[in-house]
């Protein structure tokens, strides 16, 4: 069973994700709260798998509270669901270390699926944020003199597999792409998720972007 904590706080908001979520035979909400702290405390008590997280909150915001579960031994995928898609919550999002940004507007059963990819560790995003993050990441010249910096500590073979996480391919994909096993492709990521500093997938595909090294 995929295992979810739901944070958003409007209670209403919260039992429409349990209805859409409880309808599949391998999810279940086993968690709820209606601000980021409550919420980083659901997440430390029930240990879930995927975390479907509002930004506007009182008592703490989404984004603070994201950073919090961050540190967390083991955190969970935790993917924003918002009604604001704008550049800046975009990237400070997954800056901060969600593993995607979905609208409210998404269609619940294409919701279902999605939190099935992020249980999976794979990046969802919707089609919006993806544009905002590919425009915003050719953007800043900072950022790119920085995620360039970060880059030049990868072996020739970790920055292949970087570029494979910009991309959002999975294990087996980039296995596939760059003719090794899905063990070692495994290796290669861990490593270079730890060389990078990024608590996932997402936050190193963002550097891949960054540093121009995501191209197929």
């Amino acid at each position: 069973m995929i295992r979810v904590v739901v944070v958003d706080d409007e209670p209403m908001v919260c039992g429409f994700l349990r209805t859409i979520l409880g309808s599949a035979d391998d999810i279940e909400v086993v968690g709820e709260a209606h601000d980021g702290a409550a919420g980083v405390d659901a997440v430390r008590r029930s240990r879930p798998d995927v975390v479907l997280m509002d930004l506007r909150m009182p008592v703490m915001d989404g984004l603070t509270a994201i950073e919090h579960i961050g540190t967390l031994a083991e955190p969970p995928a935790v993917v924003v669901l918002t009604t604001f898609d704008a550049d800046q919550y975009v990237l400070r999002a997954l800056r901060a270390g969600a593993a995607g940004f979905l609208v409210k507007s998404t269609p619940p059963e294409d919701l279902i699926g999605l939190v099935r990819v992020a249980a999976e560790g794979h990046t969802v995003l919707s089609a919006a944020a993806a544009r905002r993050l590919v425009a915003a990441s050719t953007d800043g010249l900072s950022a790119r003199d920085r995620a360039r910096k970060l880059t030049e500590s990868l072996t020739g073979r970790e920055r292949e597999v970087l570029a494979c996480l910009g991309q959002g391919l999975s294990n087996a994909q980039a296995a596939a792409r760059l003719h090794l096993s899905e063990a070692t492709i495994k290796g290669y990521v861990s490593r270079t998720l730890d060389k990078l500093g990024c608590v996932n997938r997402t936050q190193a595909g963002l550097i891949a972007h960054d540093a121009g090294i995501a191209r197929p």
